[in-house]
């Protein structure tokens, strides 16, 4: 470790600052996959990233010990870095959808024929539930779907009724059972 950090200091001032930003943004970007992955129940890839964080934390960690105080540059560059690996996890999170869906859907019975033929063709799964909404009749429908597919179904539903019905979307965190859920 020792031979790392007589390397970095060879090198230019501010190429340690970008490589100490770039390190933070790898770093906390896996710190985000892997608490999502936690959370969702995949302990396992979830260690593996873990692992990964941990080896380049040590080495920012050891870049930064003896010189974050006399450094303020250091110091921004690492924030941008933290900052920047927070966005960028997120945002790779959300693009790979992890997890389940639970769609609460609040429609007319018009509307409701129109949902549940969609959901037919599909092979979804459903559950509808009438109920009485403010002014007239409405129905509940429950689907649990693969979150990826999420932004999919939901526009092709509100295609289907013309934008006539009311949404709730949340995050499940088990099931079990259910016609056409993937496992």
């Amino acid at each position: 470790m020792s031979d790392f950090l007589k390397t970095l200091e060879s090198i230019s001032p501010i190429l340690v600052c970008l490589l100490v930003c770039g390190a933070k943004i790898v770093e906390i970007s896996i710190q985000s996959l892997k608490t999502c992955m936690m959370v969702k129940g995949q302990r396992l890839k979830a260690a593996g990233l873990g692992f990964v964080e941990c080896i380049i934390w040590g080495l920012v960690i050891s870049t930064l010990i003896g010189t974050l105080g006399d450094n303020l540059l250091l110091l921004l560059f690492y924030c941008v870095g933290y900052a920047t690996g927070l966005f960028i996890g997120s945002s790779i999170e959300n693009k790979i959808a992890l997890g389940t869906s639970n769609l609460e859907l609040i429609a007319s019975d018009e509307s409701t024929e129109k949902i549940t033929a969609y959901l037919k063709a599909q092979g979804r799964g459903y559950t509808v539930f009438a109920g009485q909404g403010s002014v007239d009749k409405m129905n509940m429908i429950f689907i649990v779907l693969p979150r990826k597919e999420t932004p999919s179904v939901l526009r092709d539903i509100r295609r289907a009724c013309d934008g006539k019905v009311f949404v709730v979307a949340s995050e499940v965190s088990k099931y079990a059972g259910g016609y056409g859920m993937v496992k």
